[in-house]
């Protein structure tokens, strides 16, 4: 009587035990299995940022080598989804511009990508519109807010970008806000969420829009973790214990955002996927930083002058000290992390391609996805696994968020 618990956990550990054992043996891989494989899967993106160069008159039609995204390579990587950041840099904040950006960020995704490319792109809204738009043969366009910012201090705009499709939004960027911290900018000024922060988690949950928890303060996390009744997800972050930034998770926050039901999305960045990078990336911002308040002191009575000597500066750093490249083994490496410690069940992608300035070799562009389809199965994953990490997991955490919004509404 007890063989059966035991078989029952080794099949419960069986994505973990092929991920500990791929290090040391990989099977070979055809052609066909990969194809095969790849088509199988609902791949789903939750994070990039080329809205940033379409809201500024570029053509996500036409190849644009210059970038990490475009139609043709999407088609070629076999894409079935992405979420299009709407990305509102802290500089909105002054003057109370983040609310406009949003709107014009939204905008870029319904005008310029889905109206533009209508044979191509579907607009979606929930985890069945996914699969809708799969069945159709068209890639989903979704939308996700990048900086709490973006909602003013107002549950009134928030609802209103809920409105006009937003399905996810990430509490803070690099900035903290009134009512979140950031893990980027040193200053928690709140110890995680103020009470209005968690009002603002509570009407997500209300409407149904995912909160991300990616780019806030770990206190930030716990917080969400407590207060939110929906699974919160991390739409782009990687694992601190192979990449140790405060922008990645640490292996106790990807266990609990796992038992809440949500996922951690990897991202691509170098610096979040490789400790190598991440050092090499910290050398040259410091003296990034360093080098502007130098040439800032001198050009202060000169804006003009001010500017490209900033920009001459910031070419100079980078040749001395040029981005340490990651490698497609490091984007595996922190799916098998996660594996180990949380299950198949708890990792998808976000890849923030556009967004980042050194992404993976290997994984250089949209287009390149079938080799991390190829570099799982080597090392041992199967055709659910590669299903659930590309989409399958995702599609659960939005169709969890979808009920909880159905539940509270009903209890209103």
């Amino acid at each position: 009587m007890r063989i059966l618990p035991f078989v029952l956990s080794l099949t419960l550990c069986a994505p973990a035990l092929l991920a500990q054992a791929g290090a040391a043996a990989r099977r070979s891989v055809s052609d066909a299995e990969v194809e095969r494989v790849h088509r199988s899967a609902i791949l789903i993106d939750t994070h990039n940022d080329v809205t940033s160069f379409t809201v500024a008159g570029s053509d996500i039609g036409k190849a644009d080598p210059k970038r990490h995204t475009d139609l043709p390579r999407m088609k070629k990587g076999g894409m079935a989804a992405q979420f299009f950041a709407v990305y509102v840099a802290a500089s909105y904040v002054k003057g109370n511009r983040s609310a406009h950006r949003a709107l014009e960020m939204i905008d870029t995704v319904k005008h310029d990508i889905v109206e533009r490319y209508p044979n191509d792109f579907q607009f979606a809204t929930t985890a069945q519109g996914i699969r809708d738009a799969h069945r159709q043969g068209k890639i989903a366009a979704l939308m996700g807010i990048e900086g709490g910012h973006a909602i003013e201090d107002s549950l009134r705009l928030l609802r209103r970008f809920y409105d006009e499709g937003v399905r996810y939004m990430t509490l803070t960027h690099s900035n903290s806000n009134n009512w979140a911290d950031s893990s980027g900018d040193g200053s928690k000024p709140h110890d995680g969420l103020t009470p209005f922060g968690e009002k603002v988690v509570a009407e997500m949950n209300r409407l149904g829009m995912m909160v991300d928890i990616s780019h806030v303060s770990d206190a930030a996390f716990w917080d969400v973790i407590r207060v939110s009744k929906a699974p919160p997800f991390a739409s782009h972050s990687s694992a601190r214990a192979l990449a140790n930034v405060p922008r990645n998770m640490t292996d106790e926050m990807i266990v609990a955002l796992a038992r809440k039901g949500g996922v951690i999305q990897i991202n691509f960045a170098c610096q979040f996927l490789s400790q190598k990078s991440a050092d090499a990336s910290a050398a040259s911002q410091a003296r990034i930083a360093a080098k502007v308040l130098e040439v800032e002191e001198k050009h202060k009575n000169d804006p003009r002058g001010l500017r490209e000597a900033r920009q001459t500066a910031i070419r100079e750093v980078q040749r001395e000290f040029p981005p340490v490249p990651a490698t497609i083994e490091d984007v595996v490496a922190h799916i098998d992390h996660v594996v180990q410690i949380a299950g198949v069940d708890a990792v998808g992608i976000g890849s923030d391609f556009d967004g980042v300035g050194c992404v993976p070799v290997g994984l250089s562009d949209v287009s390149m996805w079938p080799n991390l389809t190829r570099a799982l199965l080597e090392r041992g994953y199967s055709q659910s696994d590669i299903q659930k990490i590309y989409g399958e997991n995702l599609l659960r955490v939005m169709s969890a968020n979808e009920r909880v919004a159905r539940e509270m509404q009903a209890a209103r």
